[in-house]
């Protein structure tokens, strides 16, 4: 199968965590959006959806699933969301689609966050995948210093030749060098460096499941 087509699968197979009646998360991206073509079927039996993104919010209205702002919801039994890797605990790094922050506010409302990916983003350690920050830009030079001190090279991520502004009207470094041994401790040192609006080691919302696309099905992992 394609890569395209595993996504497709792990989509629709993502369906079968959606609650009857519920408002489900809806994350952002290319796997993603296959998950919101398969939410279609059976958009009359949610009451809507909370997005991470103003591009999955277009997608979810224009098939006709009501879209709610997170302030006016509580909580959500499940948030739905792809990841640019996934080791073997769960711990993800997201950001790929620079929708990295609004994604980590959603996931926080959950009670379960279910990593909808293709067999290609699994991986032992974290760091191959270039590490998306979200910044200040005053303090994105500052923030490159410091994953210089670590070992990292950062480098502002560009769109048209311009920096890329995110939905919140920030900036992203990607970083690459890293080998992320410990999620946690490094996802909580990094959110409180001046000037990070979020880091895209996803380890305190870490994911509960994982449905994963192989050539032999969609596997199941659970953390």
């Amino acid at each position: 199968m394609t890569q395209d087509e595993l996504k497709a699968e792990v989509g629709r197979a993502a369906l079968q965590y959606v609650q009857a009646g519920e408002v489900v998360g809806v994350g952002t991206g290319s796997t993603v959006n296959k998950f919101i073509d398969a939410l279609a079927s059976i958009k009359d039996q949610i009451a809507g959806a909370v997005s991470s993104s103003e591009a999955s919010t277009e997608r979810l209205r224009a098939i006709g699933v009501k879209v709610l702002d997170a302030n006016a919801v509580e909580r959500l039994s499940v948030y739905i969301d792809g990841a640019d890797e996934i080791d073997g605990q769960g711990h993800m790094v997201k950001g790929g689609g620079a929708a990295l922050t609004r994604e980590k506010i959603v996931a926080a409302l959950a009670d379960r966050f279910i990593c909808i990916a293709d067999a290609s983003k699994q991986v032992q350690t974290l760091g191959r995948f270039p590490l998306p920050v979200e910044v200040i830009p005053m303090a994105a030079t500052q923030i490159a210093r410091r994953f210089a001190a670590k070992g990292g090279q950062a480098v502002l991520r560009l769109k048209d030749g311009a920096p890329l502004v995110t939905d919140n009207g920030q900036h992203i470094l990607d970083v690459t060098g890293l080998a992320i041994a410990d999620p946690l401790a490094f996802e909580s040192e990094v959110n409180q460096w001046p000037g990070v609006v979020t880091v895209g080691v996803f380890a305190h919302q870490k994911a509960a499941v994982c449905l994963l696309g192989t050539e032999q099905g969609v596997q199941t992992l659970e953390f």
